[in-house]
């Protein structure tokens, strides 16, 4: 397996579950109580989860919208990965959570009683997961990068599964690729970190890509959108228990998200950064609007973010080559539905 590299920077403490989802058995001791939602017939349903500093989630933006009549979104604070984010919501922490198709699948195979209800993130020729070096660095092909270090923003998921199949797909023996050195590393802190030289290569996407590229004096390497096209990232997940005591605010949260996606696919540039703008001054948790105007794209290629088959095929060899799964064991049909997705016919 990869040696991974624990970087000395300042930075966010990492859940052990950034190199894999925990057993269940582990966590669960020391989980809240399954929900804090009432049941639909008393009243609204409290749907908890977790942000991210700076930046409004899909489900924030249904809420802001008026897509959520019988919702109330609780905030419980800001996550540190999206296996941190779907593993809280496996043990009842939170009631919902997203993360990267790979991730979610672990979580899963884990016994994890939860379920991909909509995609939440994916890639685009505007909005894509980049990999970036300094303008002078000798870094210049895959082969380049055995023995360098590569800041990722957590083990085991997304980026993790884009440069192992970058390095394959580019001819490196596995023996190669594990003497690429994944350093977990915050995104805020990633940029610095590379022109510092502190790492070699940076995982750098959204807002923080963008700030980067204006900054100038970093170079290009690969993007997971160059390597597959426009494709579907991660999913949200809830509950079991939480679909079946709430079926109808289930199906009010997945198309609010769904909608949402469509809003901001359909609403000029302009007025999407105005809406993030005014709802991270509203919740005033002392956060910096400064980046959204880096803002380019949705991103998420599905109308409505509608789940399919190949969100999470598109990874198999990767979750086979790591041991994740054994080859033709994924059933991707058991991991998700679009039954609460109203856009989901639409998109059919």
């Amino acid at each position: 397996m990869r040696t991974t590299y624990r970087s000395s920077l300042p930075h966010r403490p990492l859940v052990a579950l950034a190199s894999g989802v925990l057993p269940l058995t582990l966590v669960g001791a020391c989980a809240l109580p399954s929900s804090e939602a009432s049941t639909e017939s008393k009243g609204p349903v409290t749907v908890r989860y977790q942000g991210s500093a700076n930046a409004v989630g899909l489900q924030e933006l249904a809420a802001d919208l008026g897509y959520f009549p019988t919702i109330r979104l609780k905030w419980v604070g800001n996550t540190t990965s999206g296996p941190q984010d779907i593993q809280s919501a496996a043990t009842g922490q939170t009631d919902v959570g997203g993360a990267f198709s790979g991730a979610v699948v672990k979580l899963i195979k884990a016994g994890a009683p939860v379920k991909a209800v909509v995609n939440y993130y994916g890639e685009d020729a505007k909005s894509f997961n980049g990999f970036y070096v300094k303008e002078d660095s000798p870094i210049r092909t895959p082969r380049d990068l055995i023995g360098k270090k590569i800041a990722v923003n957590t083990l085991g998921a997304h980026a993790e599964a884009v440069i192992d199949t970058y390095l394959k797909k580019n001819g490196l023996t596995p023996q190669e690729i594990d003497r690429v050195q994944l350093v977990p590393l915050p995104p805020n802190d990633t940029e610095l970190a590379v022109r510092r030289g502190q790492v070699d290569v940076g995982t750098l996407s959204g807002v923080l890509q963008d700030h980067a590229i204006a900054t100038g004096g970093l170079r290009s390497l690969f993007s997971d959108y160059a390597l597959f096209g426009a494709f579907n990232g991660g999913q949200y997940v809830l509950r079991d228990d939480f679909i079946a005591k709430h079926p109808a605010a289930a199906k009010e949260f997945v198309t609010g998200v769904a909608k949402a996606i469509e809003w901001e696919r359909s609403t000029p540039r302009a007025e999407v950064i105005a809406r993030f703008t005014s709802i991270i001054e509203k919740r005033a948790r002392n956060e910096k609007t400064d980046n959204l105007k880096y803002w380019k794209s949705v991103g998420i290629p599905s109308k409505g973010g509608v789940i399919s088959d190949e969100d999470f095929t598109r990874w198999e060899p990767w979750l086979v080559d790591s041991g994740i799964l054994t080859a033709g064991e994924l059933q991707p049909s058991k991991l998700y539905t679009n039954e609460f997705n109203e856009l989901a016919q639409d998109a059919s």
